[in-house]
């Protein structure tokens, strides 16, 4: 089985929550801090493709880069190259963890998502 990469950021509690269930399940993972190396705008757009979800599932809705760049009015008007492009370029704007495999995007951890999809 090919490795995933996985963008995280160390302090999030739902990361580590994540990390651990892949740790425990033998998932070999790459590791990858999300606010240092933000994910690139090609990675997003094939996340979101691979995802199967709503633009705004990518924004971490709940941080303060979303609440300080007031993204909750302005994506209704953005486009998605302007929301890609704006996730690209700060990583605390995405939600996380971010799990990209070969054809596969998990947004967030959802331990039920990912035991049907990795499992």
């Amino acid at each position: 089985m090919s490795k995933f990469r996985v963008y995280h950021y160390p302090q999030c509690s739902t990361c580590k929550k994540a990390l651990k269930w892949l740790s425990a399940h033998d998932i070999a993972v790459e590791l990858i801090d999300i606010v240092k190396q933000p994910p690139s705008k090609r990675e997003l757009r094939e996340a979101l493709a691979s995802a199967e979800v709503p633009l705004k599932k990518l924004f971490n809705t709940s941080g303060v880069s979303y609440r300080e760049g007031k993204f909750g009015e302005r994506l209704a008007t953005m486009s998605e190259a302007e929301a890609l492009d704006a996730l690209a370029a700060d990583g605390k704007l995405i939600k996380r963890p971010l799990l990209l495999g070969k054809g596969l995007a998990l947004v967030g951890f959802d331990e039920a998502a990912y035991r049907s999809k990795l499992s």
